[in-house]
């Protein structure tokens, strides 16, 4: 029996894709349906919620999580990660040494913004890292004709941005990009220490030409915009910053 987005608290954004707006720190999680594949966009906060958006995601699949695309190394996007054992996890060139070499400021970084102590350490202990590393482009083929670019925008929220962009599946359906945290609608975009603010313009430029017009661009935290909301945080980006346009 097939299920509802809806019936699990999932969005539908367009056929076979659809996001989740996980609750606490508001953060999204996406999924690409594809020819007995799946490819969930972003992990969760902690293992817990890793391994119930797993869970959801394979009841809408009708089968298991193959692939897993990290669009940057914040606690909340990718400390769910160890639940998806044995999905192929793709992130942007650089992820792998963040996550080897600053687990303990990751778990820091949880723990100061409320994630209990244990949870924390669960997390970080077992984080995977990233088999495959995009430096410029990479289409990802789900099968049934739905592939799927996943593009190294960055730097710009971190060091390491990484979007995806799921083309329309039929006439007349508009593209979808997974834009993470470069792009927030429920608050300000923010800007911590591993922020590239120089470059983060530059990087929802290139957003804007990976979707164009007349996309559906899925923020990291918020719901979901459009071409002109992103070309607006774009514009007060590049004020708040100094960026020359």
């Amino acid at each position: 029996m097939t299920v509802a987005w809806e019936e699990l608290g999932w969005e539908r954004v367009a056929a076979g894709v659809g996001r989740c707006r996980l609750p606490r720190w508001d953060c999204t999680t996406g999924l690409v349906l594809g020819e007995g594949t799946a490819l969930v966009v972003d992990a969760g906060s902690s293992l817990a919620e890793g391994a119930r958006l797993r869970a959801q995601a394979q009841e809408l699949a009708g089968g298991r999580v193959t692939h897993l695309a990290l669009t940057h190394p914040h606690f909340d996007h990718v400390l769910g990660a160890a639940a998806f054992a044995g999905a192929e996890i793709f992130a942007a060139v650089g992820m792998d040494t963040v996550l080897t070499h600053e687990r303990e400021e990751l778990r820091l970084d949880a723990v100061r913004q409320g994630l209990p102590v244990a949870e924390a350490d669960e997390a970080v202990d077992s984080l995977p890292l990233p088999r495959h590393l995009v430096s410029g482009e990479w289409t990802l083929d789900l099968g049934d004709g739905r592939q799927v670019l996943l593009a190294n925008v960055g730097p710009g929220h971190s060091a390491h941005d990484l979007a995806v962009l799921v083309p329309g599946s039929v006439p007349g359906e508009p593209e979808v990009v997974f834009c993470g945290d470069l792009v927030e609608e429920s608050g300000d975009p923010q800007a911590g220490p591993d922020a590239v603010p120089s470059h983060w313009p530059a990087a929802l430029d290139r957003l804007l030409d990976l979707g164009g017009e007349d996309a559906l661009y899925v923020p990291g935290h918020g719901a979901v915009v459009d071409a002109a909301f992103v070309r607006r945080q774009r514009d007060e980006l590049a004020a708040r910053f100094g960026v020359s346009p």
